[in-house]
């Protein structure tokens, strides 16, 4: 009898690795195949003309690490899920920004990524008017409720989902893989410690107005002396933001790629904008200067579990699939981690 089949979604480096994590606790029973993210209709022309490679549906960097990945670590590709369609029991994704045509009539887990985006002008318009959930980027996770459940962080992040339109019943705190068991970046090999470490966004390729000079004084000033480190995002125009490090902040060194959270273990300050490297600064204990408050930050913190999310959101997708007449009440009673937990 063969295994039933389970579809992932994958997207960037860091959404990819969360779901081949929950594949390992699934892949001895299950026949796991795995895609990019991929979209209908015309951001899939957009994606084939290129002009749209800056996001993870398009051509550029995110799926060429998500490729490289699938291949390095020898996983089964099923291209936009087309191959095995009518087969699968389950769908796993990184993002409901957009939810594919072809996995609507299956039970969908959606499993939050990390950090969401600021809630910009263009949010109120997808809010109000209905605009598609992608022109507001990640700010919309959670709004379409197309899942069966979502997967998040903490308690913090219900309260932002709710917020924003989630339906609460299918919102379940799991803890998230990548999140969950921070304190073990402490054990690491990065050569420099003490340092203020600036953790840059691609706000600028993604069409948002960010004032670099601005961050990179900023950064100066905060460092009082310190050495600066900057990480530039993989998604960074890297001959420009090096230019503009050496020119505005000279000394400073400068990487573009590297295990971003050792860099953080090891820093004694982080400066950025909005990205989820905040969260990982803020279990670690981590002075932080981003564009959240103190207050926020530690309301989303991600619950800590000791690495233990992937296999319960793994046991989360095997019970919907074996034992599909549980009903919410008892899933949430199941699968619910609490927020005490965290610290």
């Amino acid at each position: 009898m063969s295994k039933k089949k389970i579809l992932f979604i994958c997207g960037s480096l860091n959404q990819t690795t969360i779901m081949h994590q929950i594949s390992q606790n699934l892949s001895d029973d299950y026949d796991c195949w795995f895609t990019h993210y991929y979209a209908d209709d015309f951001v899939k022309m957009y994606a084939k003309l290129r002009l749209i490679d800056f996001t993870i549906v398009g051509n550029g960097n995110f799926r060429k690490q998500t490729l490289a990945y699938f291949n390095t670590h020898n996983l089964q590709v099923d291209y936009r899920g087309e191959k095995f369609n009518s087969e699968y029991e389950l769908a796993f994704t990184c993002s409901d920004l957009i939810v594919p045509k072809n996995i609507r009539d299956k039970k969908i887990l959606l499993i939050q990524e990390g950090m969401t985006d600021p809630e910009t002008f263009a949010y109120y318009l997808v809010k109000y008017l209905h605009l598609p959930r992608w022109s507001a980027s990640t700010s919309t996770t959670g709004m379409s409720n197309l899942y069966t459940y979502f997967c998040i962080a903490s308690e913090g992040y219900r309260e932002l989902f709710i917020r924003k339109g989630a339906d609460p019943s299918k919102l379940i705190v799991t803890g998230i893989p990548n999140f969950d068991d921070v304190h073990k970046y402490f054990d690491n090999d990065f050569p420099h410690k003490n340092y203020l470490l600036v953790a840059t966004s691609d706000m600028r390729e993604t069409w948002k107005y960010e004032n670099r000079k601005k961050l990179i004084k900023r950064a100066v000033q905060i460092a009082e002396g310190r050495q600066i480190i900057f990480k530039l995002h993989p998604n960074e125009n890297i001959k420009r933001a090096t230019e503009e490090i050496n020119k505005y902040a000279p000394g400073s060194l400068i990487y573009t790629n590297g295990n971003t959270n050792y860099m953080i273990a090891n820093c004694d300050i982080l400066l950025t904008r909005y990205s989820s490297v905040v969260l990982v600064a803020a279990v670690l204990g981590k002075k932080v200067y981003s564009d959240l408050s103190e207050d926020v930050l530690k309301k989303l913190t991600p619950i800590q579990n000791s690495g233990t999310s992937a296999e319960s959101i793994a046991r989360l997708g095997r019970s919907l699939i074996e034992q599909p007449a549980k009903n919410e009440k008892e899933i949430h009673e199941e699968f619910e981690l609490k927020q005490a937990l965290s610290h």
